[in-house]
């Protein structure tokens, strides 16, 4: 079975002409990308044969980005301006980040995502995501000597994974990410489906398989059904607050116990979590690992951790990551019996105790013979490779996916009514019909609402719009279909229609917890010379249009109306219109909107007195009857 490529007229490659496309692992620690060469699916290295880029951060004293390995050396000496696992704050506010006094960062609660003070400024989880998305995009350019920005000519793009448990602004963050580095999105991929598309076609396994994937800071569970080269999810789950930097943090926590220490500068904290990184990562290999370290205000630590008393401090970790395991496998209407096979993926999966609970909760062996570290980027890149056009051996095949959270309305009570559940196949479009609450209501608001908990208070609120103008009748007469449609990526957009009067609107939902089209494109402009300039300048040439149009309907208005006012009201208008043509040319935007605002107010009577005139005019000279007859 194979999917269809559908091109422009023209845009189509040559018959046998290979087009690039490239897979991207954006990981909470590690990022890499991969592409098929030769017919083969490999992962690009950097300059010095490096395969992993760490997905950190830097923003230097010489106002300059810095990204990767040359960035992990600044991590202690400078902890504010070095930012690591930016992939746990995508698409989330202040409360939803679990970790964040272990963070030496300043964040500001801004409206929709949180932000991170640097000495470059304000940035978004979005913004930092993008610089290393950008080195990724370097890193395929230098090895295919190609531009990667447009998806044209011979480069179709790029397919980007994310955790399967990923809500719908976790996946708009990350695409809006993509788009800021000048990277086209073919498909936004779930991380486990990647690994199970590289696994089942490196093994020709067929069966149903669990993936195990246990990132930096994410963790998924997903249910495959492998059969005749069709990759079918049958349930996701996961927790998108759980990963390996929460192991790093017991063992930070640990310390602290054991030293009685407490109010650390920021630069201590980023040290013992580093040092607690460097001691889990041990700990895979060794028996026990030592800490041996001095703190900033002279104070000397000198510990050891053994493997049995790291494996106890995390068990609840591994047991959490368990729990949603039985969950999925609940959903899937599996036993853990029927499942042939469990790939463990993420670089946390090579923790000794994670592997022996794993495999004594399956009675199985894991498998592993695919490296846990690139794995997702190789399957992102045969996703890639086949929604550019490109066949060959082994590639006919089809991918099914799920949703990974049920999506709804709420309605009266604040009760949520499911529209597409969870574990739907996608992409997905399905319909309800609501009614009318009250009699003659004419509008009707939309919550759009993810997740599994019955009041819409306990889910993640979407989108609000309203459906207008809907024909007054009794409550109950009026019939509103709201259409949910889903598609590959896993991001929705939402349509109203009222049935008897053909009334529609719709929405294609941006995360209240996102980013906006404003925003998004005001870091594009960013990223060019002049850019505020020329923001600054359309607004205020904006300003100066709309105050003239205010200006000119007013003398309109006047010169018709001006009957209807008193001399002193008069004399307000033209002062407040006086003052506005003065601005009206300047070069502050704020005063001309000011005086715009005073013109509006002062004509806020005139306003009214013209309507109450044109009604009175309208009905002048017609009888009792006439007017019956009128309104029959």
């Amino acid at each position: 079975m194979a999917l269809f490529q559908i091109a422009e007229p023209g845009d189509s490659p040559a018959p046998h002409k290979h087009r690039l496309a490239v897979g991207i692992d954006l990981g909470t620690t590690n990022s890499l990308v991969a592409a098929v060469k030769n017919g083969h699916v490999v992962v690009l290295h950097d300059e010095n044969g490096r395969a992993i880029l760490p997905s950190l951060v830097y923003y230097t004293h010489k106002a300059t980005v810095i990204v990767g390995h040359e960035a992990q050396r600044e991590q202690s000496n400078d902890p504010k301006n070095c930012i690591a696992s930016v992939k746990r704050f995508m698409g989330r506010s202040m409360h939803d980040i679990n970790l964040r006094d272990a963070l030496p960062y300043d964040y500001i609660d801004s409206p929709g995502m949180l932000k991170i003070q640097t000495r470059a400024g304000e940035k978004s989880p979005v913004e930092v995501s993008a610089e290393i998305l950008r080195v990724l995009k370097e890193r395929t350019e230098a090895a295919f000597g190609t531009d990667v920005s447009s998806g044209r000519g011979e480069l179709a793009g790029a397919v980007i994974t994310v955790p399967a448990y990923f809500d719908d602004a976790q996946r708009q963050a990350t695409k809006d990410a993509a788009e800021l580095a000048g990277i086209n999105v073919l498909r936004l991929l779930n991380e486990p489906t990647a690994a199970a598309i590289a696994y089942g076609l490196d093994n020709q396994a067929e069966g149903i398989y669990a993936v195990y994937d246990l990132g930096g800071g994410t963790f998924d569970i997903s249910i495959l059904r492998l059969s005749h080269g069709v990759f079918e999810v049958i349930a996701t789950g996961g927790d998108s607050a759980l990963g390996g930097d929460d192991f790093d943090h017991r063992i930070y926590c640990w310390l602290l116990e054991r030293e009685k220490l407490s109010r650390l500068p920021a630069a201590d904290v980023r040290h013992l979590m580093l040092l607690a990184r460097d001691c889990k990562e041990l700990l895979t290999t060794h028996a026990e690992a030592k800490i041996s370290t001095e703190l900033s205000d002279g104070r000397r630590i000198d510990r050891a951790l053994d493997a049995a008393t790291f494996a106890e401090i995390t068990h609840t970790l591994v047991n959490k990551s368990l729990q949603a395991v039985n969950k999925t496998l609940r959903d899937a209407h599996l036993e853990k019996t029927q499942i042939a096979g469990v790939v463990m993926v993420g670089g946390a999966t090579r923790m000794p105790q994670v592997q022996k609970i794993v495999g004594e909760f399956f009675a199985q062996e894991p498998l592993t013979n695919l490296d846990p570290d690139k794995v997702v980027a190789l399957g992102a890149a045969m996703q890639a490779n086949l929604l550019a056009g490109n066949r060959g051996s082994g590639e006919d095949w089809l991918l099914l996916d799920v949703i990974p959270l049920s999506l709804g309305v709420e309605t009266m009570g604040g009760l949520v009514d499911r529209i597409i559940p969870r574990n739907s196949t996608l992409p997905i479009a399905r319909a309800q019909e609501f009614t009318t609450f009250k009699d003659g209501q004419t509008a009707m608001a939309i919550q759009v609402v993810q997740g599994e908990r019955d009041l819409a208070s306990d889910c993640r609120s979407l989108a609000r719009f309203e459906l207008r103008n809907i024909p007054p009748m009794v409550a109950g007469a009026a019939k509103v279909r709201v259409t949910f449609k889903v598609d590959a990526d896993g991001l929705l957009s939402v349509t109203a229609h009222e049935l008897t009067s053909g009334v529609e609107t719709n929405v294609s939902v941006k995360p209240s917890y996102g980013i906006g089209d404003d925003e998004i494109a005001a870091m594009l402009k960013d990223s060019h010379e002049h850019a505020k300039e020329d923001a600054f300048r359309r607004a205020l040439k904006e300003a100066q249009v709309d105050a003239q149009r205010l200006i000119e309907a007013t003398e309109a208005a006047l010169a018709a109306d001006s009957h209807l006012l008193s001399g002193v009201e008069a004399s307000k208008i033209r002062a407040a219109m006086k003052q506005l043509a003065a601005l009206s040319l300047s070069e502050d935007r704020q005063q001309i909107t000011k005086a715009m605002d005073v013109l509006n107010e002062t004509t806020e009577g005139f306003a009214q007195l013209r309507m109450n005139e044109g009604v009175r005019q309208a009905l002048s000279g017609r009888h009792m009857d006439e007017l019956s007859e009128s309104a029959t």
